[in-house]
């Protein structure tokens, strides 16, 4: 069995990975990342939304943006509630993913594709690579950003185990839209449906906590998708539908010895809205960091600077978000009442609830 030797170990290449590989490797760490996939960025998985703030954050230009986006609409039980501005671009995050890749790569880290990170042992990590050959890694740290079942966080015991199902269909749209719509509804307990226009296409989704039977998530996607056609917005069949899961709720700690957790694999994903990628950019970005300065250091006591930093920059939104889903799911039954205590865009969101 050879053995890989590096400063850091990135497991996973999506936009944490690649995030914490760039900024490391920028900084003079030698970094290799292990990413269980073929090909980085695929299958999607993803309602492929960002904010458009997150663009002034990358360095990768502009080639994965489909269209931009005016604002947001709000259903609720088929009703129009509330329409607002919020300037965001969606996107192809296949694209979006290589190309955070390619910039890892281009700062120095090497990418080990179709390689799975098996085990830690002695302080070693096992991978599989592709036709099953093992090797160990050696590393002085390890970034854990293998998504909501993350592996790492496994070895920390900080497995995030509080997860929502989504599941999603690419389809055709009528007519181009301006507007992100969202549908929260009685029947999508604890979470909600979207329609996230992408020039001809759109992606339409359901994320929900299932208390019945195992197809219900999918019963509620396809009635969601009967009633957009029977509105006139969307046409045809799914192109295709693809599912994941979603961690609602922040994990422990993002440190433990010389192992760092990021993105989803930390629980980083809005509690409310599901969103994750700009906290997996931006966080992985401080993971690789607070990585490199420690390596050149040879001081692990540094590796605290990412959990403050992390914490100073995002916890008061994650700690209102798992509030107010707290608030949701208990009073479920009463969404007419709390909706607006409980969804981001609304200015009672940000008072306390009476």
């Amino acid at each position: 069995m050879r053995t890989l030797t590096c400063d850091i170990l990135v497991v996973g290449a999506g936009p944490a990975g690649s995030s914490a590989a760039r900024e490391a490797a920028s900084k003079g760490a030698s970094v290799i990342v292990v990413e269980r996939r073929a090909a980085v960025g695929v299958p999607v998985q993803c309602a492929e939304y960002i904010p458009a703030p997150l663009i002034g954050e990358l360095r990768c230009g502009r080639g994965f943006v489909v269209q931009s986006v005016k604002g947001m609409r709000t259903f609720l039980n088929g009703r129009l509630l509330q329409q607002i501005d919020a300037p965001g671009y969606t996107i192809r995050r296949d694209v979006f993913d290589r190309m955070l890749a390619d910039e890892a790569e281009k700062s120095g880290a090497g990418i080990l594709l179709s390689t799975i990170a098996v085990a830690r042992e002695e302080g070693e990590v096992i991978v599989r690579e592709k036709g099953g050959t093992f090797s160990r890694v050696r590393a002085k740290v390890i970034i854990g950003a293998d998504g909501p079942r993350s592996k790492v966080a496994g070895w920390t015991g900080c497995k995030n185990r509080n997860l929502m199902p989504a599941v999603q269909a690419r389809v055709a749209l009528d007519r181009p839209m301006e507007y992100t719509e969202i549908f929260l509804d009685d029947r999508i307990y604890g979470g909600y449906g979207w329609l996230f226009p992408k020039g001809n296409e759109a992606n339409v989704g359901v994320g929900m906590k299932v208390r019945g039977s195992g197809g219900e998530i999918g019963r509620v996607l396809f009635d969601l998708l009967a009633r957009l056609s029977s509105g006139g917005k969307i046409s045809g069949r799914p192109l295709d539908i693809v599912s994941g899961w979603v961690p609602v709720e922040p994990g422990g700690a993002m440190r433990a010895g010389s192992i760092l957790l990021a993105g989803d694999a930390a629980g980083h994903t809005h509690p409310i809205t599901g969103a994750g990628i700009p906290q997996a950019v931006i966080g992985g970005g401080m993971a690789g960091k607070w990585a490199a300065h420690a390596v050149d250091r040879a001081d692990w006591g540094k590796l605290a600077g990412y959990e403050s930093e992390w914490r100073e920059f995002f916890g008061e939104t994650l700690e209102r978000a798992t509030s107010r889903r707290r608030l949701l799911e208990s009073n479920w039954d009463r969404l007419e009442e709390i909706v607006k205590y409980c969804w981001v865009t609304f200015k009672e969101y940000h008072s306390e609830y009476e």
